[in-house]
């Protein structure tokens, strides 16, 4: 398995196991730890958290499976976010849908995580949404705090344009270390705003949310998809691939941005397939062919 290196002691590998889903897979913690273990042995060692997933329950169900093995957690690393508040029977203190970038909501909601996922360290903590509410003084604070404590290792942000990154970079002593962003085919935003480019020049990896677009490609009559299914198929057929799913991996797996696609499958075999898009390499006439049946006209 490839790896992305994020700071001087700690690399990602190139395709990270989202756990969004979690609880809606319905496995008993021993086959949770067995799906940990089929990621850990193809070389997927990067698993994607958030508070909010399973409505505030996914951290906790990753956590039993690991509690069945704990020699498994120096062979991960733990990505987690915060930021979003949901009301949730799971936490009843939440009244409304909002941001809370607070130090105190940051530093409370770390030691849920840490005590869910049965850790005492979080690999990297990302602030889940921009909040136009946001002091970047706490929010520094929290932070400076966690890593003092040894509760956080890294920091970084999710779905931050680049604006929103330099005003939280400018209160920080250390760096920001990813972005996670929606990339896809599918979904071309911030390919096309600069978001990308900014990633570049920090010289800063980003995650991928929603490699697949959603899934909608693979059965949507939508004007675009059939077109822009046509595209990957007719690339599929040129590589040797087995799907267009693996096409959607290899095209982001190609930008030179060294983009980590988040897998958000319960399914060993499609975590299979995205691991062997990794041995599939796109040409500039493919890659192009892809973006321009996404966009739906020529390049400039």
């Amino acid at each position: 398995m490839q790896r992305v290196s994020i700071t001087e002691d700690m690399s990602y590998s190139r395709l990270i196991h989202g756990l969004w889903r979690l609880a809606d897979w319905k496995q008993t913690k021993e086959e949770t730890l067995e799906l940990m273990e089929y990621n850990l042995d193809l070389g997927i060692t990067t698993f994607d958290h958030a508070d909010i997933y399973g409505s505030y329950t996914c951290e906790a169900l990753f956590g039993e499976a690991l509690a069945l093995k704990p020699s498994l957690r120096e062979k991960m690393e733990i990505v987690t976010k915060c930021g979003i508040v949901l009301p949730s029977k799971n936490r009843p203190e939440h009244k409304s849908h909002h941001y809370n970038t607070s130090r105190e909501h940051i530093l409370t909601s770390v030691d849920h995580s840490l005590t869910n996922l049965q850790t005492d360290y979080i690999d990297t903590l990302l602030i889940h949404r921009p909040d136009p509410f946001m002091d970047g003084e706490e929010v520094a604070a929290a932070f400076t705090q966690l890593k003092k404590e040894g509760k956080v290792r890294h920091f970084g942000v999710s779905n931050f344009k680049n604006h929103q990154w330099t005003m939280l970079q400018s209160y920080l002593d250390f760096p920001l270390v990813t972005n996670q962003l929606e990339l896809s085919a599918i979904q071309l935003e911030n390919f096309e705003d600069g978001t990308l480019n900014a990633c570049q020049e920090k010289r800063t990896a980003p995650m991928a949310w929603s490699p697949l677009g959603g899934g909608d490609i693979f059965h949507s009559n939508d004007e675009k998809d059939v077109r822009l299914r046509d595209s990957l198929h007719r690339v599929k057929d040129e590589i040797g691939a087995d799907g267009i799913d693996q096409v959607l991996y290899a095209w982001l797996l190609a930008h030179p941005a060294s983009i980590m696609p988040i897998i958000g499958s319960g399914k060993k075999e499609r975590v299979l397939q995205a691991v062997r898009a990794l041995d599939y390499q796109l040409n500039r006439d493919q890659w192009f062919d892809i973006l321009q049946s996404s966009m739906g006209h020529d390049i400039p």
